[in-house]
């Protein structure tokens, strides 16, 4: 009779065991899907890389929209920023999300007409997502769909360049002033599709001519070929997005489960140092503020956009 009574409270515990593993992913999930993607923060950094004796520069940076038309929310989130009074804005790509993604992109970015910014395209500027298996974003870097449909970037190019007022910088190099100082920035096409030639960098650079206070380089996607590249280039700072952070991440660990390409797990999400050849370079690779339409979550890993307000040395 006791081994009976033995075995039927095991099973008891077994289930109730069984039950609140359960209720945690349940839980989890509802966070996820239903809270946490719309918990939309800004990380603030500080860095000094200035002159001595200029004004701060504030670089408002922006990636991963991944917008839909009827993503108001975020939208209006994303106008607010306006409110920060950024001197300059860096945009690292994949804004679009849907084929009438612009519409939502105006929306959201409209506040920003006449600040000074430079970006760079990621894939889904280019593609429209595809639906997949949310689980294979863990079993690696992601392959794009042979069918994608192809997105109007050229109406987003449109937009970003005449009516905001930005320079696209795939696999070029521009100069802007702001606050007194010359930047020159270059970027890259988006290197998880095989789209940076960084052959063409350094004449683009070169025909800057010298005298810049500050040379930046962006990238959507940061693979290290890049961004070793961008150190031999002379970046004061180098901009990326692509990572998500992770999307989904163990609370309160240092370290994305995945990240999309070769960056190391614990550089996917924030500020951080790339060194390449003894070399030291500020990297800040932006979580990002959206998702695919089919992968609504977002767990440990708020969606943000970044401030970093830079003083002198």
């Amino acid at each position: 009779m006791a081994a009976t009574d033995t075995r039927g409270s095991s099973a008891r515990t077994a289930l109730t065991a069984l039950g609140a593993v359960g209720a945690v992913g349940v839980g989890a999930a509802v966070w996820g899907v239903g809270i946490e993607r719309y918990l939309f923060t800004v990380r603030r950094h500080t860095l000094r890389l200035l002159p001595h004796g200029a004004e701060p520069i504030r670089i408002l940076h922006l990636s991963d929209a991944h917008m839909a038309p009827w993503q108001h929310r975020k939208q209006r989130w994303i106008a607010s920023l306006a409110g920060l009074r950024p001197d300059v804005i860096v945009n690292t790509g994949d804004n679009l999300g849907h084929a009438d993604g612009l519409d939502g992109v105006k929306e959201a970015f409209a506040p920003f007409r006449g600040i000074p910014g430079f970006y760079v395209h990621g894939s889904n500027d280019l593609f429209a997502p595809a639906p997949r298996n949310p689980l294979k974003y863990f079993s690696g870097p992601s392959q794009k769909a042979a069918d994608a449909p192809s997105l109007d970037a050229t109406a987003l190019d449109s937009y970003l360049q005449n009516e905001l007022g930005w320079t696209a910088l795939d696999n070029a190099a521009a100069s802007v002033t702001v606050n007194g100082l010359r930047i020159d920035a270059f970027g890259v096409g988006d290197a998880h599709r095989d789209g940076d030639r960084l052959d063409v960098l350094p004449d683009a650079l070169s025909q800057l001519g010298e005298g810049a206070d500050l040379v930046w380089g962006l990238t959507h996607a940061p693979y290290r070929r890049v961004l070793d590249a961008f150190v031999d280039l002379g970046a004061d700072a180098v901009f990326a997005g692509h990572t998500h952070g992770g999307q989904v991440r163990i609370p309160f660990s240092p370290k994305a489960l995945v990240a999309n390409c070769d960056i190391p797990l614990d550089q996917a999400r924030g500020l951080s140092t790339w060194t390449h050849d003894c070399h030291k370079v500020p990297l800040n690779i932006s979580a990002g503020i959206g998702h695919s339409i089919y992968a609504p979550v977002r767990f440990a890993c708020r969606p943000e956009a970044t401030l970093i307000t830079l003083l002198p040395r």
